[in-house]
């Protein structure tokens, strides 16, 4: 048996291990680690794991073997739920945040959402190429290998095209895997705020079998809210969505409690994300459906919200994963690992809960569990290898990007924080 790589000498491997379904309530606070360990792959895959000079056993003249020095390795992290590509930025709102301007207010002087429509739109592809792989780039250094990418900033059929075919490139190109998901129902545009069942046809009509066609979405995603689609709106899209083979995905009470997480649970949607406003009769009712509430708390930080109530939803039994809502206005940040120490500031979680919450859990949450999320065998070999003794220092050390190095399906693409691929 051939063997591309042994990565040894890890002072301890958390493995993360899969057991068929997301992680709940007690669970979510355990990870499974080995202590100087090592990890054998061949053709991008995990084909062993082990302790101590057993992989000797496997190797032969084609290895190469590489030290991780006694550093701590996890799974790489997954970024479920990003605004990745768009145009411009919204920095002249920033003012506006500070002083107590609510975003729904924002949102109506054509500002917020509709201000980076606009900037979309005039942007051309090469410019949201170049745009969002510096973000992507900046991702995979902090330790991401997987990040969701939603359209939603063209409200039209053309810009949302656009949109996500930049992601589709951005994928050939790029070595973190991206899955695509439409969100045409980001928002209202200006000329149909008084009457929304055109852009609904449009949306439905047009726009959701054009972009199912070209084989650009494997999502669909509904901004369910106060001031934009209803319940009843959100559950006629995502119902002709599903129609359509799009899994489902919903924006849901991030800022008024309107049964957006009811409505998760009845449609059976893979996440429901924000969830700020979330009753408790719809945390139960996900967990019964067994829907991924991910949970945004950059947001909340960037706009001084309450955060959402992980502990009741861990204890309620809800499958939590975490991810950073990277956009231009609520989130603009690609640090997943300052996220996920808000995760234990803000969301008071665990250490564990939260490496498990952009690992196993993040990857139910784009259906991706089966080739990432963990490391076992057979696997994707996305691994991070990161300058800290445990998990715990990943949480207490916040603020700086503690990445050593990151493996993308065996391949070394990030060397002393820096991106190398370009390189390869």
């Amino acid at each position: 048996m051939r063997v591309d790589l042994v990565i040894k000498n890890i002072g301890k491997l958390v493995t993360g291990k899969d057991s068929g379904r997301p992680k709940i309530g007690q669970e979510m606070n355990k990870l499974d680690i080995i202590e100087d360990a090592y990890i054998a792959i061949k053709d991008g895959k995990i084909i062993d794991i082990g302790s101590k000079n057993d992989y000797k056993n496997i190797i032969n003249d084609y290895t190469k073997i590489e030290d991780a020095k006694g550093l701590l390795v996890t799974p790489g992290l997954i970024d479920s739920h990003t605004h990745l590509v768009h145009g411009g930025s919204r920095e002249n709102e920033f003012s506006q945040k500070l002083s107590g301007v609510p975003y729904i207010e924002i949102l109506k002087q054509g500002g917020g959402i509709l201000s980076t429509v606009k900037c979309t739109k005039e942007a051309s592809c090469e410019e949201l190429y170049s745009k969002a792989k510096k973000s992507l780039d900046r991702m995979l250094e902090f330790g991401v290998t997987t990040v969701e990418s939603k359209s939603g900033y063209g409200l039209e059929l053309d810009t949302e095209i656009k949109q996500l075919k930049v992601g589709k490139d951005l994928e050939k190109n790029h070595p973190v895997d991206l899955v695509h998901t439409f969100l045409g129902a980001h928002a209202i545009p200006i000329e149909y705020k008084e009457n929304h069942k055109p852009f609904i046809d449009i949306i439905v009509d047009e726009m959701m079998p054009k972009v199912k066609e070209l084989g650009l979405a494997e999502f669909c995603d509904v901004f369910c809210e106060d001031g934009v689609f209803t319940i009843e709106e959100t559950e006629y899209i995502l119902s002709k969505a599903r129609e359509m083979g799009y899994k489902l995905k919903i924006h849901a009470d991030e800022i008024v409690s309107l049964g957006g997480a009811e409505l998760s649970a009845k449609l059976k949607c893979t996440s429901s994300d924000h969830l700020m406003a979330a009753s408790e009769e719809g945390l139960k009712m996900m967990a019964q459906n067994n829907v991924i509430a991910n949970i945004l708390p950059g947001t909340s930080f960037n706009l001084n919200k309450a955060y959402a109530d992980a502990r009741k939803m861990i204890d309620l039994g809800v499958p939590v994963s975490l991810s950073s809502d990277y956009n231009p206005g609520s989130c603009p940040s690609e640090n997943l690992q300052f996220v996920m120490q808000l995760g234990c500031l803000g969301l008071k979680m665990t250490p564990n809960e939260v490496l498990n919450a952009v690992t196993i859990n993040a990857a139910y949450a784009i259906d991706r569990q089966n080739e990432i999320g963990s490391i076992e065998i057979g696997k994707k070999a996305d691994l991070v290898v990161f300058d800290a003794p445990n998990v715990e220092y990943l949480m207490y050390h916040f603020g700086i990007n503690h990445v050593d190095r990151v493996y993308k399906a065996g391949v070394l693409v990030v060397e002393n924080r820096q991106a190398i691929y370009d390189n390869i």
